[in-house]
């Protein structure tokens, strides 16, 4: 009975200690939602009314709405670039050897592992000698680099559990490479591909480090206008801009969790 008692105050200490760690973390993003309706001009919580006026600024102010077509623009062809490379160099050390394999990850990993500092740097100096200072590609292809890390390691984790046996069937029966990974080995993969995608497209959106390196004036991110706003003048579209940001990571994960529960629920019946 008194191990019973014990084991059901663990229980909800563990559970309380992890609430309250949570609300610790969410705290201060919630903060964001009540300063991006203040009235005012600078960031401060309203007190007599409320005003939607930082959200007409994301539309209406070509700086905001510049940044956000061009971050999205940027994100959604890194997003691309990365899933496609990442998809075939996870597919390509699936079919090598456990250890050769472990040695090319590795050093496929290493952007992961390097400050992004080191990263803006180089990218800074190879982009001069490129042409690619404040252009849009040179952007791609910096965050292209960056990503495609995170796409091989979840491709990768979804290839663990699949079987070599079944691709070398289809090409015993006829299938080319290219078909076989195709029609064979892309639908057993492709929750990880999506992820891949995703985390590919979050990085890209969210980067700041390597842009402020490597663009100017031509190429400004949504990151860069929010940096920049909060350099030169603290402006509660800033809080507005985060709160749309906060909002589609919420739908997302929503989206995220329905889908498995609606997979189960059609399984199920």
């Amino acid at each position: 009975m008194s191990r019973t008692i014990s084991g059901g105050f663990a229980r909800a200490l563990v559970l309380l200690v992890g609430w309250a760690a949570i609300i610790f973390l969410i705290a201060p993003i919630l903060v964001v939602l009540p300063v991006s309706v203040t009235p005012e001009t600078y960031l401060s919580l309203p007190t007599d009314s409320i005003s939607f006026r930082h959200y007409a600024k994301l539309v209406q102010d070509p700086r905001w709405s510049g940044g956000i077509v061009t971050s999205f623009g940027i994100a959604v062809l890194t997003a691309l670039c990365s899933t496609v490379l990442g998809t075939l160099c996870a597919t390509g050390l699936w079919r090598l050897s456990p250890s050769v394999a472990g040695v090319i990850r590795s050093l496929i990993l290493w952007p992961l592992i390097v400050p992004p500092v080191v990263h803006a740097l180089a990218f800074y100096r190879t982009w001069i000698d490129l042409g690619w200072i404040d252009t849009p590609i040179g952007v791609v292809v910096a965050h292209t680099l960056i990503a495609t890390p995170l796409v091989v390691i979840t491709v990768s984790t979804s290839l663990a559990g699949v079987d070599r046996r079944i691709e070398d069937a289809a090409r015993s029966l006829g299938a080319s490479p290219l078909l076989a990974l195709r029609r064979v080995v892309l639908p057993s993969i492709w929750p990880g591909v999506l992820s891949g995608a995703a985390f590919a497209f979050v990085t890209s959106w969210d980067e700041v480090v390597v842009a402020l390196f490597i663009t100017g004036r031509k190429v400004s991110t949504l990151p860069l206008v929010i940096w920049s706003s909060l350099t030169e003048r603290v402006d509660p579209a800033v809080a507005a801009a985060s709160s749309i940001m906060i909002g589609l990571t919420l739908l997302l994960l929503l989206v995220r969790l329905w889908r498995p529960a609606a997979s189960a629920e059609r399984a199920t019946t």
